[in-house]
Formats: structure tokens, C-alpha cells, sequence
């Protein structure tokens, strides 16, 4: 499937830490015959995903009909760390090319992206979105670029057959991180071997949940002091989320004897409706339903429990530093019509909706980037079109609008392979030393951290 998740796990399976080399990426020609803009463009979804390339297709063909003077050349896939730095180091990056939210930092510090924050100007809708989203693209002077085209923030996916069976209302998910523990205890209570929580500790999954159980008490993993990265964990705040995680896995029993997990375990667990809650954003939904023999009707989302932060993340497009003017034109031009374009909600909706595609999720078809009267028209549409239970998460997206999301932290595979071990450690060892897992770790971040530039 093409949805953030599987890209995003995908990162998080193969994803070391981008060794960017530099880039000598060739413009090649910007005009051809006819006088049009050629540009090349990454994002095509694969053949084995007809829906979604069907919709892309069509959107190349549509957009190249009301823009005569640019011809696209999509290019097949998303971000591939283990050819990213041979394509830029080998003058074959696209003109316009997908990132991860992760990226951008790195990318901007190597010159390896166009500025376009005088070109940005005059492209509809950029004021629209979510500051917080384009921020993730400028520099520290402020200088723009790249663009945020979906975004997800990490909230408490449930189940809510489960709920009701424990005796528990679906329609009030819990809010803070004692009432899922309190949840936790009333599912497990069930028997018949019902989790009634379960979190990863494995294949860096388990440092990526760890963060965002941080995040949501008000937390971090990491800080700049003085200029430079450092572990920000070894805490109060550090603290208290392990030792949420160790009293549900050892004095409640309510996680199960079964750890060492990772993404497909859980959805695993659920889908087969035997796990009550866990950590997710939204686009695990549909995983559940096609790959695990889920029904859309039966999960719930949640803000993040706590209130205080949740994980964001997300994608983007930049472009290519060697791209001419008219290329970087183009190249605006074919994000914001594409993936920015209010004017085409309606229309996305009604092909995810007539193609038996999920419609009204907080996820795609259309994303979460918007603010003030886009975002609400957005939502209304949403409803319109629904095909699921929109009143399922709406828990989710009232939340959305007002909780803090902090991106992942810099160099954050090496961080998550080292707080996976954090992670392990709470939930296989009843015993576990906390202060000296955080003291550890925290020392081993920190190496990690000295390496960003």
C-alpha cells in the first residue's frame, strides 16, 4: 500500500541515519520541444498498487491539460534511503522529490534543496497551512524550502467492542495516561487472553513509541544546549513514562507475557480483536482492515493521553538545488495543484469514495496540513463523503487542533536503536534498574547526538 504508514515504517526498518553525500545534480535540459517545462517527479505509487496509481496517472494527465506549458515525467516510489545519496551523489535526483519529515534539517544543511521562499509567494494556499508544518522546512534564517503535503501525529488507537465488553464507553476513550492503565486493567480482566495494552520494543519501534510517550507528558528526547544536540530524557519525565509501561507490564499484567514487538504483532493482536489499545496514528486503520481482517466500525482514536504532546511526523516535497527558475516554477505548481489544492478536495474524495476506498478517516485522502476555514471546509467534505464511522475518532480531531506535536529528534534511527533497549529492558525484566536505563542511555544518546552537524 501507498499510505504514509507503510513509507514510514519502511524508514524505520531500513533507516540508519541519512549519509547524505553531495550533491552535483545535473539540471539536464529545462525546456524541450514546444517550449515546455520538463520536470521529473518521485511519488508514483508501484503497479502493484492499482488504485493508487490509477489516481496519480490521471492526476499527471489532468494537470499537464491545464498546464500546457509543463510536462511531468513521474518517477516510480517515494524516499529510498539506500539509493538517495547514490542518486544525489550521481546527478539523479529528481527535480521535485519526496522526504520524510526527518530529513528536511539535513537536506537544508547541505545545500542539497532549492530555496524557494521568493518563489513560494506566489503559490495559493501556503498561508493556509499549518505553521508548524512549514516550519519543518526553513532554515534558521527563515528561508523556505520545501512544502508539508501530509502529516500525522501519534494519538491511542482502540478497540471498541472491547471497550464494551469491559464495560467501558467507546464514545469517551481515555484522556490521560492513568485512565489507560485503568482501561488496561478492566480489558485484560476479560481472559481468554485479551491484552488489554501493548507497546514495541524492537526494530527501533520501540525508541520511536518511547518518544512519543515523552512527548505526550511534556517531554523530550533531546535539546540544543549551546549549540549543540543532547540527551533530554534522564528525568522526571523519563522516569514516569517507564514506570507507566513497567506497571502495567508487571503489577497490572494488563501487556501481556508476550513482548519484544513490533508494528505488524500489534496489528496482529488487534485485528484478530484481541488487544484493547494501543499507541498509533490514524493510518494504521487501514492496515488493520485489509492486511489483518479488521472492520473499520470496531477501532477508535484518541488524542495522545496526557495532553501535553504528542509525535508528529509526516512528508513533503523539496526540490532540486540545481533545478532552473522555470523548473522550480513547474515544480510548486505541480505540488500545490497536486497535493495542496483545496480546490480538488471534492473531487479526491469522490474518487477515494467511488473507488471503495476509506473516506473519513483523520488520514488520506485528503491530509491534515490545514488551518482556519481550509481545514474546516475540508472537514465538512470528510463528513459528506464519509464511508466509515467519522464519528469514531472524532475524539482524535478535536485534539489535533489544539495539541502541541514535536517532530522526531535529529539522528533519531541511532537514537530509537538505543532506547529500544530501554524499552526491552522495562517490559522483560521485573526488576529493571529505571534510573540506570535512562543514565545509560542517555550517555549513549548523546554519542549519537555529537555526530549531527
Amino acid at each position: 500500500m501507498s499510505s504514509p504508514w507503510s513509507r514510514r515504517m519502511f524508514c524505520l526498518a531500513v533507516v540508519g541515519g541519512l549519509a547524505l553525500g553531495s550533491a552535483s545534480c545535473g539540471d539536464g535540459d529545462t525546456t524541450q520541444a514546444g517550449g515546455k517545462v520538463k520536470i521529473t517527479v518521485t511519488g508514483q505509487p508501484p503497479a502493484s498498487q492499482p488504485f493508487e496509481r490509477g489516481v496519480f496517472d490521471a492526476d499527471v494527465k489532468e494537470f499537464e491539460a491545464a498546464h500546457l506549458d509543463v510536462d511531468i515525467e513521474p518517477h516510480e516510489g517515494f524516499m529510498d534511503p539506500k539509493t538517495f545519496s547514490a542518486k544525489l551523489a550521481g546527478g539523479q535526483l529528481e527535480d521535485v522529490y519526496y522526504v520524510y519529515f526527518t530529513d528536511p534539517a539535513q537536506i537544508i544543511a547541505r545545500h542539497q534543496a532549492a530555496d524557494i521562499t521568493e518563489a513560494v509567494k506566489s503559490v495559493p494556499h501556503v498561508k493556509d497551512l499549518k505553521p508548524e508544518l512549514l516550519d519543518n522546512f526553513r532554515d534558521a534564517k527563515g528561508r523556505l524550502y520545501g512544502l508539508p503535503t501530509m502529516n500525522y501525529t501519534m494519538g491511542l488507537l482502540y478497540n471498541r467492542p472491547l471497550f464494551r465488553q469491559a464495560g467501558l464507553d467507546p464514545d469517551q476513550p481515555p484522556r490521560t495516561w492513568d485512565e489507560v492503565r485503568e482501561a488496561a486493567k478492566k480489558i485484560s480482566a476479560l481472559g481468554n487472553g485479551i491484552v488489554g495494552y501493548a507497546d514495541y520494543s524492537k526494530n527501533n519501534q520501540g525508541g520511536w513509541h518511547l518518544t512519543g510517550w515523552l512527548y505526550s507528558l511534556g517531554g523530550a528526547v533531546a535539546r540544543q544546549d549551546g549549540g549543540k544536540w543532547v540527551a533530554d530524557f534522564d528525568n522526571d519525565k523519563g522516569r514516569k513514562a517507564l514506570q507507566y509501561l513497567h506497571d502495567m507490564r508487571w503489577t497490572d499484567n494488563s501487556m501481556g507475557a508476550k513482548q519484544l514487538l513490533e508494528a505488524q504483532d500489534v496489528q496482529r493482536m488487534m485485528g484478530a480483536g484481541r488487544l484493547g489499545m494501543y499507541m498509533a496514528a490514524p493510518d494504521n486503520i487501514p492496515v488493520l482492515v485489509k492486511q489483518f481482517n479488521g472492520k473499520y466500525a470496531d477501532y477508535g482514536i484518541a488524542g495522545m493521553p496526557g495532553g501535553q504532546g504528542t509525535l508528529l511526523g509526516g512528508e513533503g516535497y523539496m526540490i532540486n538545488p540545481k533545478a532552473s527558475q522555470e523548473k522550480i516554477k513547474a515544480g510548486l505548481e505541480w505540488i500545490q495543484w497536486k497535493y495542496l489544492n483545496p480546490d480538488r478536495f471534492e473531487k479526491h474524495l469522490q474518487q477515494y469514495a467511488e473507488g471503495k476506498q476509506p473516506v473519513g478517516l483523520p488520514a488520506e485522502p485528503t491530509p491534515d496540513v490545514w488551518t482556519g476555514a481550509v481545514r474546516e471546509r475540508q472537514l465538512a467534505l470528510k463528513a459528506k463523503y464519509a464511508n466509515v464511522p467519522a464519528e469514531n475518532f472524532k475524539s482524535y480531531v478535536d485534539t489535533t487542533s489544539r495539541i502541541r506535536g514535536s517532530i522526531e529528534p535529529p539522528n533519531a534511527q541511532q537514537v530509537y536503536a538505543v532506547l529500544d533497549s530501554v524499552m526491552q529492558a522495562v517490559l522483560t525484566d521485573p526488576n529493571v534498574d529505571i534510573d540506570q536505563q535512562l543514565k545509560s542511555a542517555a550517555s549513549k544518546v548523546d554519542s549519537v547526538l555529537a555526530q549531527v552537524k
